[in-house]
């Protein structure tokens, strides 16, 4: 079966997630592959979302924070203070799954503006939960497409800076992980099909390659099935 660069990206993400993990969800592509992992190898994952929905078990990919069927499918909603003061900072979120506009070598985010602040190119939605989220999580997934747009050398605006928990970078064209010691992304797997100098060419610095630099498995035919029927309801949803 044959698959896009975009779904490798989508299952590999996915596959970071086990069972019973307590998520805190991004919106968009975080929010796929989280919602990929609940409905495939990770039943008993819990998505918790920074509206205040816990425990979220949509049958279609949310278009917001607000949709409404995350409150519909939830275990629990709560005041979204609650959300970051009790389950963030109290250390109960195992994992946050955030996406960005621009990273750089030391893992900082920007969804905040490309170009200078006062007189943006772009000005983006902003961080949001992220800066909370990307230095209290015990671990973060990043999810972004990598280009020297994105891959760059330095962030435009630091929305958010990782903290002391482990940090990997999913993309279309490989998985990078953070060095604990150094504080640098370093390349540790390709996806099917890319080489190095790929991965390198899309990267704005000098990027580090581990020593022993992995191939990820390709998605299988029932993941693929699961994340085409995902977001095939979502088109429906919105007719």
């Amino acid at each position: 079966m044959s698959y896009s660069a975009d779904e490798v990206m989508t299952v590999a993400a996915a596959r970071e997630l086990t069972d019973r993990t307590v998520c805190f969800v991004g919106i968009g592509l975080p929010s796929t592959a989280a919602n990929l992992a609940r409905l495939s190898h990770a039943p008993r994952t819990v998505l918790v979302y920074e509206s205040g929905k816990i425990g979220s078990k949509p049958a279609t990919l949310p278009l917001s924070i607000g949709d409404g069927e995350l409150a519909e499918t939830a275990d629990a909603v709560v005041p979204v203070p609650e959300i970051f003061n009790y389950w963030l900072q109290g250390g109960r979120i195992d994992v946050g799954f955030l996406g960005a506009a621009q990273i750089d070598r030391r893992g900082n985010l920007n969804s905040t503006v490309i170009g200078d602040y006062d007189r943006p190119k772009v000005r983006l939605p902003g961080g949001g939960g992220a800066p909370a989220i990307a230095a209290m999580a015990k671990q973060v997934i990043v999810i972004i497409r990598q280009s020297q747009r994105t891959f760059v050398e330095q962030v435009h605006f630091r929305s958010s800076v990782p903290g002391s928990g482990a940090m990997v970078v999913i993309t279309d064209l490989g998985e990078l992980r953070l060095d604990p010691d150094e504080r640098e992304l370093v390349l540790t797997r390709v996806h099917p099909g890319v080489s190095v100098d790929q991965v390198r060419s899309e990267t704005a610095w000098d990027l580090r390659v581990a020593d022993e630099l992995a191939e990820a498995e390709a998605p299988s035919e029932e993941d693929l099935r699961v994340l085409r029927e995902l977001k095939s309801a979502l088109g429906e949803a919105a007719v």
